[in-house]
């Protein structure tokens, strides 16, 4: 599904050119659950941006099934992550003066899809998530778990081949935690393909396979044994 290619990402300073990425070689297969780990300042959130198509100043080779993502112009980018990619972040990025409703139609917007087909995709999540009694309130009236499962609504509403979270369980307590990861296996076992970014390694055990960054370079990676245990 996702193949990188000797990818590197540098930013330029006072003191010269600093890397943040180097020669990234990695595979991600359709239905795989992928954890990004390693300490602070390892390129995980860099490779994050790659993945999701936020960040354009790359080099290498990006391919997304068989688009070659590096060969694309920006647009091209953007409209292929538009179908394709989900996005979770820690911080929940929920636009403040938009109702939780309206937050999560958002995605659908950029679809050519019917209002009542929009309406009905909607009340459906909103079900799913049991989230239907805040339909009508504002980020600013949700707590940071609510918050969160309307930001991951959001993500999948439009059925997303890929789902890429940074940190998602961050500023949450553990019961809140567990049941964001929880909802992630489940989406993960319904076909979503997942990459997350986290330090803990309760949420990496959730995972099929988890790899190691430091100071931009992959220095590991293995398969996570019985990843369906965890929280049982």
């Amino acid at each position: 599904m996702i193949e990188l290619k000797e990818v590197e990402r540098s930013y330029k300073t006072a003191a010269g050119e600093t890397w943040v990425l180097r020669r990234i070689n990695i595979s991600v297969q359709r239905g795989e659950f992928v954890t990004l780990m390693g300490p602070s300042g390892a390129g995980k959130s860099s490779l994050l941006n790659v993945l999701g198509l936020l960040d354009d100043e790359w080099r290498g080779e990006y391919f997304f099934g068989e688009q070659p993502v590096h060969e694309l112009k920006r647009k091209e980018r953007a409209a292929l992550a538009r179908r394709n990619i989900g996005m979770v972040f820690q911080s929940y990025h929920l636009i403040d003066d938009l109702t939780v409703k309206e937050n999560i139609e958002l995605p659908l917007s950029y679809k050519n899809i019917a209002k009542t087909e929009r309406q009905a995709m909607v009340a459906d999540v909103l079900d799913r998530f049991r989230i239907v009694a805040k339909k009508d309130l504002y980020p600013s009236q949700l707590s940071g778990g609510q918050q969160q499962l309307v930001g991951i609504a959001r993500a999948i509403i439009h059925q997303p081949a890929l789902l890429l979270a940074d940190e998602p369980t961050g500023n949450l307590h553990s019961a809140q935690a567990r049941g964001i990861m929880e909802m992630f296996r489940e989406l993960n076992r319904e076909g979503t393909t997942i990459v997350q970014v986290t330090h803990s390694e309760t949420n990496a055990a959730y995972g099929t396979r988890t790899i190691q960054l430091h100071d931009g370079w992959i220095v590991s990676e293995h398969v996570n044994s019985l990843p369906q245990a965890v929280g049982r």
